[in-house]
């Protein structure tokens, strides 16, 4: 097993945890009951799946799929949850919070002069550290909220991106996937703080647990690979099924479709015309939002069609031409039974569609 892909798949892991073990920290903090602490024994799971997969993988990813990222949602999308349902009982004011971070210094500044005044470092780096983590616990609980959901988002492209990849996905790929993780956590990130933020929302429990329903459902999207992999075919008989044919032809630009309408904008467009329609919630963003998940949506749809429109029409060229039988997602692999020149045309129709060739003129002319 290489050393960097033991190192990366090691310390990707750690930072997942480790920022589990503050969302679940936060919980216990906010909540006041040690209970919460349990939430931690979820981290097993991620410790479990970095075992097998440094057995049976030598630490590298799997195809289409990455479990270390979807253990990650499982471990602190609850600690998440919990922290927005519990938002509405504590509200941050300038005032107070100054308060706090000035109280704070001085406490700071006490137990260094103390302790260089009487004790050795030791006791000054601990009290340093208690000081430091009492500062941090009179942060105001929508900052540290904020902070975890914008930490998160963070590690899960970040942690894509260290995560060691497997055989099937090229550097190419996983460039193209992360750039699409980027925008999709910004659009997320957006989404929740943007309607959660909302005065009347918060004053609605069911509303906020459908919002966060539809948040969670978005994050689903960061195990799957799919948006950058080809599914392929074979010209087999099975393939020659116009669906599937379409499917394993266009599989990536299929995925991004799918997921645009049914993961995010999708949702996100419903979520946001119920908070304006039924609950008469109007402002200045909510409107731009949902005037861009609108034209998302009929963009995406305006891809179909022209994705649809392009396949019809490379079935009928191949029709008229007797290559039904070969699978038009892997033109260039001529079936048994095509001689060496309906291979070249067919290779030829592919890199350049046919033109109409303009008559040449006569040599009498």
């Amino acid at each position: 097993m290489e050393l960097m892909v033991l190192l990366n798949a090691l310390v990707t892991r750690l930072l997942f945890v480790l920022h589990s073990l503050i969302g679940v920290w936060r919980v216990t903090a906010v909540k006041k009951e040690p209970k919460y602490w349990l939430l931690a024994l979820l981290n097993l799971l991620l410790c479990l799946e970095t075992g097998l997969t440094l057995k049976f993988k030598q630490g590298r990813g799997y195809k289409w799929f990455s479990p270390a990222i979807f253990l990650y949602l499982i471990c602190t999308v609850p600690s998440l949850w919990l922290l927005e349902i519990h938002h509405g009982t504590q509200y941050c004011g300038n005032e107070p919070g100054a308060v706090q971070v000035n109280v704070s210094n001085q406490d700071f500044n006490q137990s260094r002069d103390s302790s260089h005044g009487s004790e050795g470092t030791d006791h000054h780096i601990i009290q340093t550290a208690k000081v430091f983590v009492n500062r941090l616990s009179t942060i105001c609980e929508t900052v540290w909220t904020l902070a975890l959901h914008q930490t998160f988002l963070l590690l899960l492209v970040i942690g894509r991106w260290l995560l060691p990849i497997g055989v099937e996905i090229t550097r190419d790929q996983l460039s193209q996937l992360l750039l699409m993780f980027v925008g999709t956590a910004a659009d997320i990130l957006e989404f929740a703080s943007e309607t959660l933020d909302i005065a009347d929302v918060r004053k609605n429990y069911a509303l906020i647990n459908a919002i966060l329903a539809v948040w969670t459902w978005s994050m689903l999207q960061f195990p799957l690979d799919l948006a950058v992999q080809h599914i392929g075919c074979k010209p087999t008989a099975s393939a020659r099924w116009i669906p599937s044919l379409l499917l394993c032809r266009y599989s990536a630009e299929l995925w991004n479709i799918g997921v645009s309408l049914f993961i995010q904008d999708g949702p996100f467009f419903i979520v946001r015309s119920i908070l304006m329609g039924h609950f008469r919630i109007f402002n200045q963003m909510l409107v731009f939002f949902t005037a861009k998940n609108i034209l998302v949506v009929t963009l995406q749809l305006y891809r179909l069609a022209v994705i649809t429109l392009d396949f019809r029409a490379t079935i009928l060229q191949k029709s008229r031409k007797g290559e039904v039988s070969c699978c038009p997602c892997e033109p260039y692999e001529a079936s048994t039974h095509a001689t060496a020149d309906q291979d070249t045309e067919m290779k030829e129709f592919v890199a350049f569609p046919p033109k109409m060739e303009s008559q040449a003129p006569s040599e009498d002319q």
